[in-house]
């Protein structure tokens, strides 16, 4: 995004709204004003932002020094599953990160200019942006955690809960567990480990497994010819039923809907 697009985007209508993708901007130059979270804050460059799908925001780029440098990133969760819920935990309170403009942050913008690469090549290579894009995170988890030290101990101990309860849940979603198994595993009751999680994602120990499932049913259904019956079991879901029930409860459609509508729009 240059300084022309800032313009042509400040001069169209912006109301609140809200997107069923992730969406990263980092700003190499210019301003970022930013209502997220129920409030307006404006960033300066250099700086990450981050949305993620279903969140209530607007943004208005202003330029500095008549300039404006940002690059933006859209994605579905579905595209690095493996870590979409350590976005979450990570953004949940805190979308905008100013960063120094050093080694790193220069990285971060090399690896943006190579993802655009990829993407704009004739015949891009979507494992590889896939790659790109979770180092990316990586690298921008690694600055943020240097500047934790001002984060009170109950925010911390709780984030730091809720990681440690979606790195459980990446080893074990497949199997039909439920909330008090994640407890056991967090030697804390079920009620604590849920008031965590709605404390942070608004969501309960139960809809973040569904949800965790269902990003991995999504997945199957588009790269695997594996039958509805076999995806769902994998998942653990002992009857097929159950499973597009519960399918179609989260995404609004069948999980054969959602994979005749993934085909038409690859073919």
């Amino acid at each position: 995004m240059d300084a022309e697009e800032a313009q042509k985007i400040a001069a169209s209508a912006n109301e609140p709204h809200s997107h069923q993708y992730e969406e990263l901007i980092i700003g190499i130059e210019g301003q970022l004003e930013h209502y997220i979270d129920f409030k307006e804050t404006i960033v300066e460059a250099p700086f990450i932002s981050f949305v993620t799908k279903g969140k209530v925001h607007r943004v208005k780029v202003l330029l500095k020094d008549n300039n404006c440098n940002m690059w933006v990133l859209r994605f579905k969760s579905e595209f690095i599953p493996e870590t979409t819920f350590q976005l979450y935990s990570l953004y949940h309170d805190n979308s905008n990160l100013i960063l120094p403009a050093n080694t790193c942050f220069k990285r971060l913008t090399n690896i943006c200019e190579i993802i655009n690469e990829e993407y704009t090549a004739s015949n891009p290579d979507y494992s590889v942006i896939r790659h790109l894009l979770s180092a990316l995170f990586t690298m921008i988890e690694s600055e943020r955690k240097k500047q934790e030290d001002g984060e009170n101990v109950l925010q911390k101990n709780q984030s730091q809960t809720f990681k440690n309860f979606l790195k459980i849940l990446e080893e074990n979603f497949r199997r039909p567990e439920g909330v008090e198994f994640y407890a056991e595993k967090l030697f804390m009751s079920s009620r604590n480990l849920n008031k965590i999680c709605q404390t942070i994602l608004q969501q309960s120990v139960s809809e973040i497994i569904e949800t965790r499932k269902l990003i991995e049913a999504k997945n199957l259904l588009v790269s695997t010819d594996k039958t509805i019956s076999e995806i769902g079991f994998e998942l653990g879901y002992n009857e097929k039923s159950y499973f597009t029930n519960v399918f179609k409860k989260k995404s609004g459609q069948t999980p054969s809907e959602f994979r005749e509508e993934m085909k038409q729009l690859v073919s």
